[in-house]
């Protein structure tokens, strides 16, 4: 007697369907980076007793947005998915003792940072409230490897002659000044921008998008804080064995603001003499870099946005050097004048194309940076003590 098996095709294309599906969540999983941070502590009375199910409340001051937690059986709590930057203000309540608060916390980029409070009993009135707490940047369990953080205040104070990110990674350091760290080459490094990565899969001359254009893919503007990780132990962090650079650019808050600059340089800001040599024989720059911001809030306390504009403008010599007219000299090419007229007349009588003077040396090279456009919608939930944040970002 034999016995046929037959399988049923809508179970196994189901079952290939749930492979496949994920199969892409893994893959759009790694390809998340880390662009919050997170708060934890213990909550104990002044006998040093667990308190189990205290709220514990951090409000971001700029935007107004909460998060909350209850403590677990040992007191302890942590809420994720943060804001960075600050200031916060953290607040701890519990039935029977008094409400305690601290305020400027701030948070740094994949910082898991530890506040504790130790809680005096409501019933104990008219004596001194004792107010402990461990904060401790730098030196503590929940550090995932060295890292340099560059918060908003050091992006707006260091001085930056292009106003390139790249300045900001030289504060590492661990850093050649020239995006390698650690004495590896640049072409190991993972650039991430707001969790995605922004690497360039090219890589002739410059490990950022926009190298060979000589432009910024990013305004400086709109960086709210870098990262700069070299041998991190976060399991979110990898794909990279010299630095991980992860940048995060600014949203907007309750208060509207707006900002406009220009900044501009010649040949004069440039040196051109070394050991009383001159370098460049015929030195002429002009160099503008202009933009302007603007966010505020759509929806107060829930939905923010922040928007930058940029344009660069730079010409400089394509050559450094004049025709030959019989004489010679520093600045004077070996070509002789006749040789470079005579290729001039036969563009412009053949192909219609006047190439300019030779003896004009600005003639050469101009590089114009297209309009550099960044839109940041951060997108909270509405006041709740407790939950964490859910964010949409898009940049455009």
């Amino acid at each position: 007697m034999q016995k046929s098996l037959r399988f049923s095709a809508a179970p196994m294309r189901t079952f290939l369907l749930c492979i496949v599906v994920l199969s892409m969540l893994s893959v759009a999983m790694q390809a998340q980076g880390v662009t919050t941070a997170s708060l934890t502590g213990i909550i104990t009375s002044d006998k040093g007793e667990p308190l189990v199910g205290a709220n514990v409340v951090a409000i971001h001051e700029p935007s107004g947005t909460r998060y909350g937690a209850s403590t677990r059986v040992n007191g302890q709590f942590n809420i994720l998915n943060m804001r960075i930057g600050g200031p916060y203000t953290v607040m701890v309540s519990f039935v029977g003792y008094k409400k305690e608060s601290q305020p400027e916390v701030s948070l740094s980029l994949g910082q898991q940072l530890r506040v504790d409070f130790k809680l005096i009993e409501e019933a104990v009135t008219g004596t001194e409230v004792l107010i402990s707490a461990e904060r401790d940047e730098v030196l503590n369990s929940r550090r995932t490897g060295a890292a340099t953080f560059v918060n908003p205040s050091q992006v707006a104070e260091l001085p930056s002659i292009k106003r390139s990110t790249r300045d900001l990674t030289r504060l590492d350091p661990r850093s050649d000044g020239n995006f390698s760290f650690g004495g590896k080459n640049w072409l190991y490094n993972n650039i991430s921008l707001d969790g995605s990565y922004f690497n360039n899969p090219f890589g002739l001359d410059d490990p950022a998008p926009g190298g060979q254009a000589n432009a910024e893919p990013v305004p400086f503007d709109a960086v709210e804080q870098v990262q700069v990780s070299i041998a991190p132990f976060d399991v979110r962090e990898g794909g990279f064995t010299g630095a991980g650079i992860n940048t995060v650019t600014k949203s907007g808050t309750n208060q509207m603001k707006g900002s406009a600059y220009s900044f501009t340089r010649s040949e004069s800001f440039v040196g051109n003499t070394v050991s009383g040599n001159k370098v460049v024989a015929n030195p002429s720059l002009s160099f503008n870099q202009s933009g302007l911001s603007v966010s505020g809030p759509i929806i107060a306390n829930e939905l923010f946005f922040f928007v930058n504009a940029e344009v660069e403008r730079r010409e400089d010599p394509g050559s450094n050097f004049v025709a030959n007219r019989g004489t010679s000299g520093f600045g004077i090419s070996r070509v002789r004048a006749s040789l470079m007229d005579s290729v001039r007349n036969r563009l412009m009588s053949v192909y219609g194309y006047d190439p300019g003077a030779d003896e004009d040396p600005v003639v050469g090279r101009r590089s114009r940076r297209p309009n550099v456009r960044s839109v940041r919608i951060a997108r909270l939930p509405l006041a709740a003590p407790r939950g964490p944040r859910r964010t949409e970002d898009a940049i455009f």
